[in-house]
């Protein structure tokens, strides 16, 4: 009979110790605003810009690429998957989730190159512009 009690007492804490494990594994800080407003900007980069984006072999106008980055960031907020402008570069705008293939842009005048570099360059611009 003891060795019942013992039992029924221990399961409790079993499942609250559980339970907190999976919520503490799980849950993330949202981005701060400075995150957010560099995490803008990068998406706001491709604004009034003559890039074209290409995305899984097509070539996409900027308006385009903006639409489809502001759409994988917003999925990435609602999931918790993104805190800093270097993740949501990592994340959202460096390559296809479905296919893997990295992301191009192709800017007037510039070499084309890999949407991850282009982003990168385009935050280190920006943080250096913000005190």
């Amino acid at each position: 009979m003891q060795q019942s009690r013992k039992r029924t007492s221990v399961v409790p804490g079993i499942l609250i110790g559980l339970v907190a494990l999976l919520l503490g594994g799980t849950a993330q800080a949202a981005p701060g605003e400075a995150a957010r407003r560099e995490i803008a900007g990068l998406i706001g980069a491709l604004d009034g810009s003559s890039c074209r984006f290409q995305r899984n072999g097509s070539w996409h106008d900027a308006a385009e690429a903006r639409a489809h980055l502001q759409r994988k960031y917003d999925y990435l907020l609602r999931k918790d998957k993104v805190d800093t402008a270097e993740q949501f570069i990592e994340r959202a705008a460096s390559q296809s989730s479905m296919s893997g293939k990295p992301y191009r842009i192709a800017c007037p005048g510039q070499p084309e190159q890999t949407a991850a570099v282009w982003f990168t360059a385009r935050l280190a611009a920006l943080r250096q512009r913000t005190p």
